[in-house]
């Protein structure tokens, strides 16, 4: 597994908007964009394909009457949202258009008034490290830590296909940690006598397996499995929860 893919692993997308904006220039007297905006316009959307638009607001320069400007500000942005909407940008629901007319704060250069402003939510994507990484980088010599969600079929040390976000997790902890050894352990519930098919072993085993065939060196890894031996619930179990909580994979940190 390469690096980068381990880093997008290691970190769990968060999805977030910030607000930004777009602006969209008229000739004199003009309703329709100009053509170094059309050609602005068509590279903007070309590049942002995730982005939720929020409002248009409309403006004209001081020449004519305060409502023949606000009715062209209004045709303006309604030219600009078909460009949008052909486009096939997503809108907001709530999506505002407003008409100001020549009423704002002019610029004393009027092609810089003569314009329609977009603006849009950005989608940005954060990575919050996930709680096993948070957990092993953490972690000190001796600590156990509990593999989250592994789960194996019954009675045996098949794991369960759901458990690879964790598999991945752990992998790329021992990629990122070069230093990292560990030591996996395995345990079983529900059994008042030992683990007579030493399922505890295998299924440990199986996780040192899982790391082997993605080369992380043996050398730093064990197993081991101690069956009933060391339950965090009294056995026989009183219900459901306790026995899954004794049924547990978990890593000791030899070296960190």
């Amino acid at each position: 597994m390469k690096k980068y893919t381990c880093f997008l692993l290691f970190f769990l997308p968060i999805f977030c908007f910030s607000q930004k904006q777009f602006e969209v220039f008229f000739d004199f007297n003009k309703d329709f964009p100009n053509q170094n905006s059309i050609l602005a316009i068509n590279e903007w959307i070309a590049k942002n394909k995730n982005i939720e638009i929020k409002s248009l607001l409309g403006y004209c320069d001081s020449i004519d009457s305060k409502d023949y400007n606000k009715k062209l500000a209004e045709r303006r942005i309604n030219n600009v949202y078909d460009l949008l909407e052909k486009s096939a940008l997503k809108f907001n629901k709530n999506l505002e258009r407003i008409a100001f007319g020549k009423d704002f704060k002019q610029s004393k250069i009027q092609a810089e008034n003569r314009r329609v402003t977009i603006f849009f939510n950005e989608e940005v994507i954060k990575f919050v490290e996930s709680e096993l990484n948070k957990l092993i980088r953490n972690s000190k010599v001796g600590e156990t830590i509990k593999l989250p969600n592994i789960y194996f079929f019954n009675n045996s040390a098949r794991i369960v296909p759901k458990s690879q976000p964790t598999l991945n997790d752990l992998l790329c902890a021992m990629e990122e940690n070069p230093k990292l050894k560990i030591e996996v352990q395995g345990h079983i519930c529900c059994q008042l006598l030992n683990d007579k098919n030493d399922v505890s072993t295998a299924r440990a085993k199986a996780i040192y397996s899982y790391l082997i065939r993605n080369k992380v060196d043996r050398k730093r890894l064990t197993f081991k499995g101690f069956g009933v031996t060391k339950p965090i619930h009294k056995i026989p179990e009183k219900n459901e929860v306790e026995a899954d909580e004794n049924r547990r994979v978990e890593i000791l940190i030899l070296e960190n």
